[in-house]
């Protein structure tokens, strides 16, 4: 009786650790709205979320909208009460796939991969498709990427006595370093 439990017990183990995850909790997402001549419009956030498969290229990441930070206090307000509606949206969150992902053919010399998905910021959804540089350093998995949305895909409203002050096409930095999880 004790094989026949402890057999399955096994299995399942194995499952999981087959299923090991990769992830990061401190990725560092980077945006950029501004407009020459004008105060930077820059916000940072260092404690993104981003999750890996190894195993099949499955990636997401969320990152919570009150975490971008700005060097004006002023424009943080703006940004969190006026245009993000942070209250209401309060994260952004991307689901996708990386293209032909292979832990096994990384090197320290980061390579292309197509990264398609589904970008959701303020309540819309998105299909998206970037360029992720990837590279390998020991046990760890570096993941930089680069790209635009336009702030009319997301419904993000940007009054018009300011909308020469800001960028309708914003762009987004993401920078992770993700470890194996061994929870």
């Amino acid at each position: 009786m004790k094989k026949i439990i402890l057999v399955p017990l096994l299995f399942a183990s194995l499952l999981v650790f087959a299923q090991e995850k990769m992830i990061t909790k401190s990725g560092i997402i980077t945006f950029d709205a501004s407009f020459p001549s004008f105060d930077e419009v820059k916000g940072t956030n260092i404690g993104a979320t981003v999750v890996l498969n190894p195993e099949t290229g499955e990636i997401a990441s969320l990152a919570l909208m009150k975490g971008f930070h700005f060097e004006i206090a002023l424009m943080e307000e703006h940004f969190n009460e006026n245009y993000m509606e942070t209250d209401q949206y309060p994260k952004a969150i991307f689901r996708g796939q990386i293209e032909a992902f292979d832990r096994k053919t990384l090197t320290s010399n980061p390579k292309d991969f197509v990264m398609k998905g589904k970008l959701e910021i303020h309540g819309k959804t998105k299909d998206i498709s970037v360029i992720a540089k990837i590279s390998k350093v020991g046990p760890r998995v570096v993941l930089n990427t680069s790209f635009s949305v336009n702030t009319s895909d997301f419904s993000i409203p940007i009054p018009t006595l300011i909308q020469y002050k800001l960028a309708s096409k914003v762009n987004i930095q993401l920078a992770a370093v993700l470890i194996t999880d061994y929870k």
